[in-house]
């Protein structure tokens, strides 16, 4: 049986989601984030050196990487679900969507809220002095970089439903969170329509709100 190591409001959500839609049977190790840090406990290193979440279990295997474990759960458990057929031009689509995810997407949404953060647990007096700083590094790289990858995302959207043509996939479970995050504080809720429209989309479906019933609460914003 596959285990999930999940930790609290994290990018592991789009792993339970993942097998609520292929209705495979798993078990659920929740951890709980540092109070203060907001961290990942160090009981996590125990299941993968960088005591990082997501991470799977599956019998003497363990998979990290978020792109990874849901390529390899379609690819192992999937039964030819929630992929095109290997080969094809959509699975080489397929392919550059679980990649581009974390790998484009995410740095400029991660930016934006390291950004944030620094300029509103800075000391007061020098509290000025970051956020000159950071505004300048939000307004020269970090929000161009946003908006090209919403503008992106919003038009491969127009010509179809999901992202890799009109068959729902576990490319749209893989883009998933870096969408929902850049709709609810990001910016695109009020830009993109289409991204909008997929974020209840995905909320609407069964295995979505059955993933979060077993991972709990999931603030993804």
């Amino acid at each position: 049986m596959i285990t999930v190591h999940h930790l609290e409001n994290s990018r592991s959500q789009r792993v339970l989601w993942l097998l609520e839609e292929l209705e495979i049977e798993y078990k659920v190790e929740r951890y709980a984030r540092d109070p203060k840090t907001q961290l990942a406990p160090d009981s996590l290193k125990r299941v993968h050196p960088l005591g990082k979440s997501p991470v799977i279990t599956d019998g003497r295997r363990t998979v990290a990487e978020t792109g990874l474990i849901i390529d390899y759960i379609v690819r192992e458990h999937g039964g030819g679900r929630l992929a095109p057929r290997p080969g094809s031009e959509d699975h080489l689509r397929y392919q550059y969507w679980l990649h581009y995810a974390e790998g484009s997407l995410m740095p400029p949404l991660l930016l934006q809220l390291v950004f944030d953060t620094v300029e509103e647990k800075t000391p007061r007096l020098a509290r000025p002095v970051a956020r000159a700083i950071s505004g300048q590094v939000k307004k020269q790289f970090i929000r161009p970089q946003r908006l090209l990858h919403f503008d992106y995302l919003e038009n491969e959207l127009r010509s179809h439903e999901w992202f890799v043509d009109d068959t729902f996939s576990a490319a749209d479970i893989m883009l998933s969170f870096p969408i929902e995050a850049a709709v609810a504080r990001g910016g695109a809720g009020e830009r993109c329509p289409k991204l909008r429209e997929f974020v209840e989309r995905i909320h609407a479906r069964p295995a979505y709100q059955r993933a979060l019933e077993r991972g709990g609460p999931y603030a993804y914003a």
